[in-house]
């Protein structure tokens, strides 16, 4: 079991940045796979980005350039650092974590992103 806690998310004008973190309750050195999703209104969670645990990343298109991930296996944590924030990044953001590729999902409770001005 994995417990993860996300923090950072708010409200921030277009251009804006924000960087969200996430905690989780075991050591990160053990998990393959950790990253963010999120969810708009009325549309499917999103993967946003991953980051394996020797580093390799991976992002949705429309965030490349603008978002980084980021992972501390000591401190347990992953980080999104999200810079030029538009309206269409509004979304509830999940932290998500799996000890393998075809393994269980972990999921945090999420934490609200609003971009407007």
């Amino acid at each position: 079991q994995v417990q993860l806690v996300e923090s950072g998310g708010g409200l921030v004008q277009p251009g804006g940045s924000l960087r969200l973190s996430c905690a989780a309750s075991v050591s990160t050195f053990r998990i393959y796979l950790m990253g963010w999703y999120r969810q708009a209104p009325g549309k499917q969670r999103e993967l946003v980005a991953t980051i394996t645990v020797t580093g390799s990343t991976n992002y949705e298109d429309s965030v490349k350039g603008r978002f980084t991930v980021s992972r501390d296996n000591v401190e347990n944590t992953v980080t999104l650092q999200m810079n030029s924030l538009k309206p269409e990044d509004t979304a509830i953001y999940y932290c998500n974590a799996r000890y393998s590729i075809a393994g269980v999902n972990y999921w945090g409770h999420g934490t609200q992103v609003t971009v407007a001005s």
